[in-house]
């Protein structure tokens, strides 16, 4: 009998793939995206030195106030906006996109288009 791994475990295993082919720089740092049943959170992370640069997530008052739900499409357009945001406040216009072994599609392209519409690009 063959056991089916848990799709937890298959993003992560996906997740290292990734982070083994890039990571983020001074120049040029990583915008790494979670996302939960509940919650979407997204960093822009300088691997070089292991800081966290921007943050943001749908648990943050500011944010939480402006959506009617936390986890759906538009509360990630709405995330990547306000990442977008946040980077160019640091002055960081650049970065590698880590879409955390999650599949390209939904919530994480939401996100993204709307990271780069705001400014960011990757």
């Amino acid at each position: 009998m063959v056991s089916k791994k848990s799709r937890s475990e298959v993003r992560r295993k996906k997740h290292m793939k990734l982070r083994n082919r890039f990571s983020g720089t001074a120049e040029r740092p990583r915008l790494a995206v979670f996302r939960s049943n509940n919650h979407m959170y997204a960093q822009i992370i300088d691997d070089t030195v292991g800081n966290t640069l921007a943050a943001a997530s749908t648990l943050q008052k500011d944010v939480k106030a402006e959506l009617e739900k936390t986890n759906n499409v538009e509360a990630a357009a709405y995330l990547g906006k306000v990442i977008a945001e946040k980077a160019k406040e640091k002055g960081i216009t650049d970065v590698v996109f880590d879409r955390g072994g999650f599949i390209y599609q939904g919530k994480i392209k939401a996100l993204a288009d709307a990271a780069r519409e705001a400014g960011l690009n990757f």
